[in-house]
């Protein structure tokens, strides 16, 4: 038997009867106005409680017991359309007319359609040559929004004592800000070369592609002696995956077909600070 949380931004009573009966749970605890813990959940029915909440606006998550949230070490995250609302790069091509030709690009990469992200990433910033570097403070400014619960969920995760790691196949210019902006610990990124004010349409060093991102996490894992299941990682499109293998709780938020088939839980309806509901945040 497993605990079932539901959750919903209009969780509906009549929604959470049906699933009890579904599961035959033992009880019902709520967890606020938009969550509940359903007791000695039958999860053979895991199938039918997927379909049920999927076509009524549910998340749902089995879990054989409640740890405690400061008993994990990592919170690491995706940055575009996890973390934050956007995906910069797409904005940025917005700057100079070309973001249909880049959110294509984008789009299928997160899809998996494009296997090799590095390539994928090469061919969108060679779009962005001759982009005025103020145009990514303007996206910042103007155009990238924290996603709802996206705050409480880091300082959260902060308070009882897990290293938030943020890393993106995206670029440091808004890794940096944001680690500012929400205290994150550790932050790796892609670097837009620069040249007299102007993107050239190349990235420095390295790129931060789904290998890159597995091996910061597991870097810090190491380094933090973290098991799998401390470990917390959020995503939503294909370069995600591997990352998210080497967590316990791989969570797909609003995520891309391929990312929610492989994720162990999944964020479609809620916002990030959902995720809290899966711990006790006190004994």
């Amino acid at each position: 038997m497993s605990h079932l949380i539901l959750q919903s931004p209009s969780l509906m009573p009549a929604h959470v009867e049906q699933v009890a009966a579904i599961v035959s749970a033992a009880g019902v605890q709520e967890l606020g106005a938009t969550a509940v813990r359903l007791l000695e959940a039958d999860e053979s029915e895991r199938s039918v409680v997927a379909a049920y909440c999927d076509s009524n606006g549910m998340d749902y998550a089995f879990l054989p017991q409640i740890d405690l949230l400061r008993e994990r070490r990592i919170l690491a995250m995706d940055m575009d359309s996890t973390l934050i609302s956007i995906e910069c790069i797409d904005e940025i091509a917005d700057a100079v007319g070309r973001k249909p030709q880049v959110a294509a690009i984008t789009e299928a990469a997160m899809r998996g359609e494009i296997k090799d992200f590095a390539e994928s990433l090469r061919r969108r910033v060679a779009l962005l040559e001759g982009v005025p570097e103020s145009a990514l403070l303007e996206v910042y400014e103007q155009r990238l929004r924290l996603n709802p619960g996206a705050e409480r969920l880091v300082a959260t995760a902060r308070q009882h004592g897990l290293k938030v790691l943020l890393v993106s196949g995206g670029f440091t210019f808004f890794t940096e800000r944001l680690r500012e902006r929400l205290s994150l610990d550790v932050c790796h990124a892609n670097v837009l070369e620069v040249a007299d004010g102007k993107l050239t349409g190349r990235v420095n060093g390295d790129i931060v592609d789904a290998r890159g991102k597995a091996a910061r996490l597991a870097e810090l894992a190491a380094e933090l002696g973290a098991s799998r299941e401390q470990i917390i990682a959020v995503g939503d499109g294909a370069n995600d995956l591997e990352m998210m293998a080497l967590a316990h709780y791989s969570v797909a938020y609003r995520a891309k077909p391929v990312v929610r088939e492989q994720a162990a839980f999944a964020l479609n309806f809620s916002p990030l600070d959902a995720i809290l509901n899966w711990f006790r945040l006190s004994y």
